[in-house]
């Protein structure tokens, strides 16, 4: 039985080979992920459209700090021609011409060559991608399997129905670089076989080192230098987008039915691989392999109950996220665990980190890793607040958030009620949440303080600390400096609930923190309720001028756990957000009619970030907006069966469109919506989960 039809899995796409087809099969990709930030990813015809494709990327400090490592493959089945007697044996023969077939799809200027998608027929995912290819003389199921704790891609080539004897070719093309450039042929690779391995590193000392394993296979040196790969998603942003790729030679074999040809990629990157011996790491069992990846989706989708495949789904989309942060100041290189807050190009970021952290680990009852990431944002903690992001290269925490260190305290209240664990919450986590208010309340850092009036007042105009952070060349497209509309209902609800924490524990503190929630309300209420618009002031700037841009950012002032709003408002800001904001994809980050509204995110860089927060839509709405339309609601089945549907073209867009198993970092305000920037974003699967969730309970 071959190994890519062991599993229960998931046919993506049949592929026909129409132009048109084609270019609509280049926008769905996928995507695997391993435990250290690494990942494998392409489209599904295997064409690398991006930069950041590739079979195999690794991490030098996980999570951070990634190598793209192995690029591609070349995979050929070649059909040398046999000898046919004629009608007299001994008068003539017949010769088959030599036949030649291409799995691999590359786009250079303007063409694709070669183009192996014309003999792909299925796509398939389990805990593996599978791709199944149709030739006359036999069928071929190409799969890839990325291991969880280590650097390495295993590639299994499995033949059946064979026709005629042929031979089998697989030439790499090697990267060794940063996975934020790209490569160009002066590049100094070199190659050394090691008697079982084929060793590739820049001739320099100390330098990323990639393994190649093959026993089944022979190995021909063979060095090129491969010119202008074009990326197509690269030139559409107006970035540079080709690169030459270098191959040390190729694999080749005798096809034989029965007889899988696997080949393992290691890439050697990080200190804690440099007391490992890398033959050993080259020396996998494919049925061991799958077997443990099997077990991980296993524990993974436990928490889907009753056989629930959707959730199970929703399960495995926020599994790609949860990785491990290499702390090198604790004894062994300890490793903790970190949320990646988007593929292919964002590392571990405070506000993600939080905003994602309930539907990625609550909901899936990941408790220990919940603990574990609370526990560690909590330790680097300086002046207040939660570090918003870690440096790529030296792991230096930047603090420039004003609403991550709140997202904290809600995420730290939700694991403890979704837990018990008040032990880790008193004495690992309370500290934090103290510090923190008396911190915002007092003054910190990037002037972020409670005014005269209660409210919290952040920044200027030379910074971008909420989550609408789109700045180009010093010009700031969403400038909210001031009194930012969810910035405060997080500050509310984070007083809220210390309050309410101490009710009945501690009545000094009991009643301080519910001095506060008092003068929040009022100068809440007073200061964003429009009684003009029937709606929310966004932001109050420094010099006391109003903001009322229709934004999605006064949901939040009523899905959170503490309104500071009248059950008429929360029910008039839910109305007008699903009138104006709503798609079905997510919110708008403006309404249509405003003279700022851009529809399209696509272009340079300027163009981009102009539109990222003036209509573009985020996904990770959703999640607030269903949470805030069921409040109002009562939770009734009505409302329930109105919520499903508002999610349904995101669950049809996890396994259909972009990226499979995963949801997109933003749509385009415009219909028909396409999907943009990240192919996987974790905040976007967490709400959809906790969306799903509330729904579903």
């Amino acid at each position: 039985m071959l190994i890519s039809e062991k599993a229960d899995d998931i046919e993506i796409a049949s592929i026909s080979t129409s132009d048109e087809s084609v270019e609509n099969l280049l926008t769905r990709e996928w995507l695997l992920t391993n435990e250290r930030g690494g990942y494998a990813s392409s489209t599904i015809i295997g064409c690398n459209t991006r930069e950041y494709h590739g079979l195999l990327i690794g991490s030098l400090n996980p999570p951070a700090n990634r190598i793209m490592a192995l690029a591609k493959c070349m995979e050929m089945v070649i059909f040398e021609g046999q000898s046919r007697s004629g009608p007299d044996p001994g008068v003539s023969q017949n010769v088959s011409p030599r036949k030649v077939y291409n799995l691999s799809t590359f786009e250079f200027d303007g063409k694709f060559a070669p183009q192996g998608f014309t003999h792909l027929k299925r796509v398939r995912r389990d805990s593996g991608l599978h791709f199944d290819y149709e030739f006359e003389q036999l069928t071929l199921t190409k799969s890839v399997y990325l291991l969880r704790e280590t650097d390495t891609v295993v590639l299994v080539y499995d033949f059946a129905g064979v026709q005629e004897p042929g031979e089998f070719v697989l030439r790499p093309f090697v990267g060794l670089r940063d996975f934020h450039t790209l490569q160009r042929s002066d590049a100094p690779l070199y190659s050394r076989w090691l008697g079982h391995s084929l060793l590739i590193r820049h001739d320099v000392p100390d330098s990323c080192k990639l393994f190649l394993n093959c026993p089944s296979m022979n190995f021909e040196k063979d060095e090129q230098w491969w010119f202008n790969f074009v990326y197509r998603n690269e030139k559409q942003r107006g970035l540079n987008f080709t690169e030459d790729l270098w191959t040390p030679g190729f694999f080749k074999c005798r096809i034989q039915a029965g007889k899988p040809a696997t080949i393992v990629f290691h890439a050697n990157l990080s200190p804690s691989q440099s007391g490992r011996n890398p033959e050993q790491l080259l020396k996998v069992e494919i049925d061991e392999i799958y077997k443990d990846l099997c077990k991980h989706q296993s524990g993974v989708t436990s928490a889907a109950k009753n056989g629930d495949d959707k959730f199970r789904t929703l399960c495995l989309a926020a599994d790609q996220f949860i990785t491990k942060r290499q702390t090198n100041t604790e004894p062994e290189h300890t490793h903790r665990t970190t949320v990646i807050a988007g593929f292919h190009w964002f590392a571990d970021w405070g506000r993600d980190t939080f905003i994602a952290l309930p539907g990625l680990l609550l909901s899936t009852r990941r408790f220990d890793e919940a603990k574990s990431v609370l526990t560690t944002f909590a330790q680097s903690a300086d002046e207040g607040m939660i570090p918003n992001r870690f440096d790529d290269r030296t792991g230096t925490a930047y603090f420039n958030s004003v609403d991550a260190s709140l997202w904290f305290i809600n995420a730290a209240f939700q694991y403890l009620n979704a837990t018990g664990d008040s032990e880790t919450f008193t004495q690992h986590l309370l500290p934090t949440i103290r510090w923190i208010i008396d911190s915002y309340h007092n003054g910190t850092q990037y002037d972020i303080c409670a005014d005269s009036d209660g409210l919290i007042t952040s920044g200027n105009y030379e910074t971008q600390l909420t989550w609408m952070d789109a700045k180009y060349d010093g010009v700031s497209f969403t400038p909210r400096c001031g009194k930012a509309i969810e910035v405060n209902a997080l500050w509310y609800n984070a007083l809220c609930l210390c309050a309410r924490f101490y009710d009945g524990r501690d009545a000094e503190n009991a009643r301080h923190y519910k001095s506060m929630v008092d003068k929040v309300k009022v100068s809440f209420c007073k200061l964003f309720w429009n009684e003009k618009t029937g709606y929310l002031n966004d932001c109050i700037l420094p010099d006391g001028s109003v903001d009322s841009s229709l934004r999605p950012n006064q949901i939040f002032a009523v899905s959170l756990g503490f309104s500071p709003l009248s059950p008429q408002q929360q029910a008039a800001v839910v109305d007008v957000v699903q009138k104006e904001l709503l798609t079905p994809f997510g919110l708008r980050t403006l309404n249509a009619g405003d003279d700022r509204y851009k529809g399209i995110y696509t272009g340079p860089q300027q163009q981009r970030d102009e539109a990222y927060h003036q209509g573009t839509v985020w996904p990770w709405l959703i999640g607030p907006f269903v949470e805030s339309f069921l409040k109002v609601n009562d939770y009734n089945r009505k409302s329930k069966k109105q919520a499903a549907e508002f999610i349904q073209p995101l669950m049809q867009h996890l396994t259909g469109q972009g990226c499979i198993g995963s949801i997109s970092e933003i749509f385009d305000g415009d219909a028909p919506h396409n999907p943009r920037g990240c192919i996987a974003q974790a905040w976007s699967v967490a709400e959809l989960i906790r969306a799903y969730e509330l729904i579903n309970n």
